[in-house]
């Protein structure tokens, strides 16, 4: 199939006109590459653009999208609202419809821009250019108050961008909260995940909060608000300001991971005192039994928007163990073999969870702990496989069971000691 302009060259002799639209745009003017990038058509419907690319695979249940080349093309198309919900839209779409009028449907000014792939001309009737060089989301127009969908994704904008959410866009996704649970579970998950994957997601919860819209799906980071800590340990404030500075570094730490272990850790770090959300009052600053209590809700919390398994056996992980782990120097060696051995089978591992306690113990600046003392990754990898079941058949021989198990235990406890001795 022929490439973009030789579409474009196509369209325009057919009596339209071709456009390049949305987040493609958006990021080209930042400088940026989109690997995905959406085309808007204008001049002609759907039967004069089958019949110019009759090789053109069609995708879409209410309204045609077609795929040349890997590139979305649609025709321009207006949208309005007949019910509650983000799916209640009637579509229309025909070849007199205009690019401004599609672009007004459109949720955010910087999305609301079109450019003509003949003419490199930009069209951009909302201001959108403007609102990108000053760092601003803004809604396109009150039409946004259409799609419930349209607040977690102006807080996923903010926080891939760095970009700051005006003040009236922040009312109207108010405005929107008795509709937030119209929305599909995998919706709401794929908006958390896409945050996840910023360099600064504590952006997005921190959008959310200020638009008073935290509760809906994100009650457990919500009720993180005010949870009072120990000042000595938490300078930084309550539980919520404390979870997003440990979200932030985490993200800084798995940044050359591998996508799927990204999200594992991050998840993770955010859930990880999600117990302090349920404490009363009159314990505060204290927060005993948060571990457990955070295995439950994060259970809850993942059953709500549709959180992948391994995820939520990650995050449970994570509330159980992480205390222990910033007390790993302190511990006894037996009870130090036990974390070990115990960490190590889980998804999360030794080395997602160290970069729980790392980030839990000295995010916001504070270096009250040495790497050493945190540093039961590379002790407990070589503890266990160093001293393991081949060993202890080598050295005792004709074991098994419980005797295995135990001999494991005493010489692993036994190794660890060693270690001690030489200030590990």
């Amino acid at each position: 199939m022929e490439n973009v302009q030789v579409v474009a060259e196509a369209i325009k002799q057919a009596g339209g006109n071709l456009y390049l639209v949305g987040g493609a745009l958006r990021d080209e003017l930042l400088g940026k590459v989109s690997h995905d990038k959406d085309y808007c058509v204008t001049g002609l419907d759907t039967k004069d653009f089958e019949r110019l690319f009759p090789n053109a695979r069609i995708q879409g249940k209410s309204f045609a999208v077609y795929i040349i080349n890997g590139n979305e093309f649609a025709m321009a198309r207006t949208e309005t609202k007949q019910g509650k919900g983000h799916k209640e839209f009637e579509i229309k779409a025909n070849k007199n419809i205009t690019i401004e009028q599609d672009l007004a449907r459109r949720d955010i000014t910087i999305n609301a821009m079109a450019k003509n792939m003949l003419t490199d001309e930009i069209i951009d009737p909302f201001n959108g250019k403007d609102d990108l060089s000053k760092k601003i989301i803004r809604a396109t127009t009150e039409h946004f108050k259409e799609d419930p969908l349209r607040v977690y994704r102006v807080a996923r904008f903010s926080a891939s961008l760095g970009f700051s959410v005006e003040n009236n866009t922040l009312k109207m996704m108010q405005e929107l909260k008795n509709e937030l649970d119209t929305l599909s579970k995998e919706r709401v998950f794929e908006e958390l995940r896409k945050a996840l994957l910023t360099e600064k997601p504590s952006i997005f919860f921190d959008v959310l909060k200020k638009a008073n819209v935290l509760d809906i799906h994100f009650k457990e980071i919500n009720n993180l608000i005010g949870a009072q800590q120990p000042k000595k340990y938490h300078p930084e404030g309550d539980a919520y300001n404390h979870t997003m500075l440990v979200l932030d570094m985490t993200t800084e730490l798995t940044k050359n991971l591998e996508e799927d272990r990204k999200l594992e850790i991050r998840f993770s770090a955010l859930v990880h005192d999600f117990g302090k959300g349920i404490t009363p009052k009159e314990m505060y600053p204290h927060h005993y039994g948060h571990e457990q209590n955070g295995v439950k809700l994060v259970n809850t919390f993942g059953n709500r928007i549709k959180i992948p398994n391994r995820w939520i056996k990650c995050g449970k992980t994570a509330c159980l163990e992480h205390m222990r782990g910033g007390i790993f120097y302190k511990m006894k060696p037996s009870k130090q073999v036990e974390f070990l051995e115990r960490v190590n089978k889980t998804i999360l591992g030794l080395d997602g969870l160290q970069i729980v306690v790392i980030c839990d113990k000295t995010s916001g600046n504070r270096n009250s702990f040495s790497g050493d003392e945190i540093n039961f990754e590379k002790i407990g990898k070589e503890c266990l496989s160093r001293v393991d079941g081949e060993y202890i058949q080598k050295k005792f021989g004709g074991l098994d069971g419980i005797a295995m198990k135990n001999k494991l235990h005493e010489e692993r406890t036994e190794w660890i000691k060693n270690m001690r001795k030489m200030k590990y």
